[in-house]
């Protein structure tokens, strides 16, 4: 059996779905920089100091490494 490539270690979240919930977003941010050693607080409030847009921009400029985004 051929399996398909899977892409490990990337994230995808449906910004139209469920997962686009402002409040979905601030708790993978949350759980991503705990793993990842960053002070969570400080990205959290820098997410909330703006609009949704903001928030995007700020989570995808962090984790957009590990996190794939889309419409």
């Amino acid at each position: 059996m051929i399996k398909k490539k899977v892409n490990k270690g990337v994230i995808e979240v449906d910004l139209t779905g469920s997962q686009g919930n402002a409040f979905y977003l601030m708790g993978l941010a949350s759980q991503l920089s705990k793993k990842m050693g960053l002070d969570k607080d400080e990205i959290i409030a820098e997410m909330r100091s703006g609009n949704y847009e903001n928030l995007i921009k700020v989570f995808d400029r962090h984790f957009g490494n590990l996190v794939v985004l889309y419409r």
